[in-house]
Formats: structure tokens, sequence, C-alpha cells
């Protein structure tokens, strides 16, 4: 089930709010529990079971790593810690070998296969949606545990609706047990909040349905074309097109979490604060897919020494966390390829090209980050590294097919406007614009405009097929 959808909209989520209301605050969290596993179970029942045992893997490890962490203290102390060490890194392996048996084996087996005398057979498992996501999240708690920066949650409910939680469950924002463990004991919902959410899910499903949709089908007319059939132009316009098409992609499905979140109380962290409007690639991935960018920081780089044992250690721990970074997006040696692209720039910069960019005209800055983030782009939607060069060569003036076709124009004169409508809508400008029109006229345009989105997007979608998120393949 995916929220850009009739059956979503008009039917499960005024379902669950209308229950959700009705119950009383402490049978709240029992009946998300319970319709989170509807949702994550709709298209593929079987792998509740798989989520299941996710959350009881970590509900028990973070029982007994609080047990460990928080008996007695003196001469037994240094015993109970290594036990709650111990148990952190069983659930750590557990954790990760889940996720590499359903997502990676096939690639590994794939890899081994190429050397002569090997043959390991493929399973050929479809993989879990939001395994990803959802076991980076369950992850995170025990270990926060075993820090003392989160106390144990000994309701199982409360931590598998943590887990399970509709609206961020899929594609995101991870959220971290510490962020909302409060709330999960004790929310407030309020009818400003209500509205809040409401407007922020509207925002979301327009970015999805209005914009990332119908881009979308400009990057699908090039993205198969052959080194004979790919201009100049038509490279750099699909190129465009996908970098517009994945970040309203993903940056609706976190604004249509974000209000889910407040339609039932809760508050999440942001995920997005504009990244087109960055000025070097480090400020493009504080900007970008937040959640992500800061798990790895707090759970990987500061844990292999971060920037405190010198700069030849802190490359390689860029390194390492940008390869893991790759390789989570997907099963796919391209992915493990724009992760280290990404690494060879953020490394750049941290040597000697950040200080530079800073001497120089913002402007400079800003072309060479979306330079570098439309390019890794391509590398990042493409399924092979020879497609890879083939875009690359013809957005750099070495293709074979010259400048610009006829069909070029044809296509621009038909997406063009949208284009510079992503473009813009893509940038702070037309908030900081809204916001200095009277407090009246915002007050009356707000419910109007988000009335005008909300059906002209289920419009879209009465007409639609299946349209997935971007990120549910991850």
């Amino acid at each position: 089930m995916v929220f850009s959808s009739i059956l979503f909209l008009f039917i499960y989520l005024p379902i669950v709010l209308a229950v959700y209301y009705i119950v009383p605050s402490r049978w709240r969290n029992v009946w998300l529990f319970a319709v989170n596993l509807v949702f994550y179970g709709w298209g593929e029942p079987v792998y509740i079971l798989l989520m299941l045992f996710s959350i009881c893997l970590n509900y028990v490890s973070g029982l007994l790593v609080g047990k460990y962490m928080g008996a007695g203290g003196g001469r037994h102390a240094g015993c109970e810690r290594k036990k709650a060490r111990a148990v952190l890194i069983v659930n750590t392996v557990a954790n990760l070998a889940m996720l590499f048996f359903f997502k990676y084996f096939d690639l590994v087996a794939d890899t081994l296969s190429l050397i002569p005398g090997i043959r390991v057979p493929k399973l050929g498992l479809s993989l879990p949606i939001g395994i990803s996501f959802y076991t980076f999240q369950t992850m995170s708690y025990p270990i926060d545990v075993y820090r003392g920066d989160s106390y144990v949650q000994k309701n199982f409910i409360k931590f598998g609706t943590f887990v399970a939680l509709f609206p961020q469950l899929i594609a995101g924002p991870i959220v971290r047990y510490k962020d909302i463990a409060r709330q999960l004991d004790e929310r407030h919902e309020t009818l400003d909040k209500f509205a809040d959410g409401v407007q922020r899910f509207v925002v979301g499903l327009g970015k999805k349905v209005l914009i990332a949709n119908n881009v979308g089908m400009l990057w699908d007319v090039y993205a198969g074309k052959s080194p004979g059939e790919l201009t100049f132009v038509g490279a750099w316009m699909a190129a465009i097109a996908f970098s517009l098409q994945i970040y309203f992609d993903f940056s609706g499905y976190s604004d249509m979490a974000i209000g889910l979140g407040k339609m039932l109380g809760f508050e999440f962290l942001e995920n997005f604060n504009y990244p087109y409007i960055s000025k070097s690639v480090t400020e493009f991935w504080r900007r970008w897919h937040i959640s992500l960018s800061t798990w790895f920081r707090d759970y990987v780089y500061i844990p292999l020494g971060g920037s405190r044992k010198g700069l030849p250690r802190q490359l390689l721990n860029l390194l390492i966390v940008w390869s893991l970074t790759g390789l989570w997006h997907g099963a796919s040696w391209t992915f493990l390829f724009w992760g280290l692209y990404y690494a060879f720039f953020l490394i750049l910069e941290k040597v000697f090209l950040l200080k530079q960019l800073q001497k120089l005209p913002s402007f400079v800055g800003h072309i060479y980050t979306l330079l570098v983030a439309i390019s890794g782009w391509v590398i990042f939607q493409q399924a092979s590294v020879g497609q890879t060069l083939v875009f690359f060569r013809a957005m750099y003036g070495f293709g074979q097919a010259g400048f610009c076709g006829s069909e070029d124009l044809y296509y621009l004169a038909g997406f063009g406007l949208l284009l510079a409508a992503g473009i813009f809508a893509s940038l702070p400008a037309g908030k900081a614009l809204f916001g200095k029109l009277p407090e009246k006229l915002r007050a009356a345009a707000v419910p109007a405009l988000i009335l005008l989105v909300m059906c002209v997007s289920t419009a879209y979608l009465v007409d639609s097929t299946y349209n997935p998120f971007l990120y549910f393949r991850f």
C-alpha cells in the first residue's frame, strides 16, 4: 500500500484516524500496532513475520542490554558491561545478517559466479519493502540503551509501534527510538497539530503526484537510449528531470510521513532542507536525507574515530562510510560506485577544496555542487557503469548524436514549463515570497491551495496505475 493511492487516501487512512480518535488514549498504541502490520503486509503478507522477528529480536536485546548495564556495581560492573556488549554484538550481527540475506545474497552469488569454477545459485527472493529503513531503526535502539542515550522500553506494543509505525515505515525518515520514546508513552493530539499535519501531507502528495510522477516521464524517455541517439541537450534535460523527480518523490514522501505523524500526535525530525541550494557537496549531504546522514555519522563515522584520530584516519572513515552508504541504497555495484563517487568529492573538500570554495563567489560553489549532484543521480539511476558512461559522454560533449535533435526540442516544449516549475519549487524562494503576503491573505489562500492540490492530485490518481515511491526499493 502506498500513500499516493485512492485506497490509502479514502479507505485506509480515514478508518485509521477515525478509530484512533474514538478509542481511549491507552488503546491507541495497540490500534496503531495492528494497523501498522496491515499496512506493511498489504502487498506481501509473508513479510509480516520478518517484521515481527525484527521487533522481537531488538526488543529482547534492548531488555538484556538494559539489564546488564543497570546491574549493580563494584567488582562485577565490568563483567556485566561485557555481557551487555556481547548482546549488542550478537544483535547487530543478526540484524545485518538478515539484511544481507534478503538484500545482498544474490549480488554476492552473481559476483562469485564470475570466478571460473565457482557457481553459487541465486535465491531470487523479493526484497522486503523498507527493510533497510526499519533495520537501521531497530538496530539503533539497543545501541542507544547501551550508550545510556535511551531508556529501556518494557512494553512490547509500544516498541512494536515504534518499529512498524506506518507513516515512516517504508521510506523514512529514519526515526530513532530516543527521538520519539516519550511520544510513545504520552503525546498530545490537538486540532492545530492535526491541521498542520493535513497541510504537510497534501504538500507531499502534490510533490509526488503532480511533479515527481510527471517529470519522471521525461527521464524514462531518455534512460534507455543508445550512444547514437543521446544528444547533449537530451542528456542534460533527462538528468535534470531525474534530479527533480527523486527530490520531489523522496521529499514528498518525507512530507507525507511527517504530516501523518502530526495527525497522530507524533513529531518526526525533518529529512530535507532545500539541498539544491547547497554551495558544496558537504553541505548538500547535510540537507539531503538528513536522517540517513546523521545515522551513519552517529553509528558508524564517530565510532570509527570520526575526525579525532588525525586526517588520514578521518579520510579512511569517510571512505568506509560512503561505501556503506552506497551499498545501503541497493544491491548493485553501481550503488557502491555512487558511494565512492561522493566519497571522492567529500574527501577532496575535506583536504583542500572546501577552503578554496569559500574564497570564491558563492555562485561558483553552487554550480559546482549542482554539477556533482546531477551527475551523481545519473550514476544512481543507471543499471550499469556502461550506461552511466553513455550518459556522461553525451553530457560532457563526447556523444555521438551531436548537440541537439528535433526530438529534444519536442520534449523541451512539452516539459519545459514543468521543469521550470520544479526548479522553482525546489528552492526556498517560493516559500519566502508567500511569507511576505499579508497575513489575512495567507490565511485564506492556504486552505484553498491545499484543497486545490488535493483535488488535482486525486484526479491524477484516479487515472494512474501503481506508482510507488523510488525509495521503496531500498
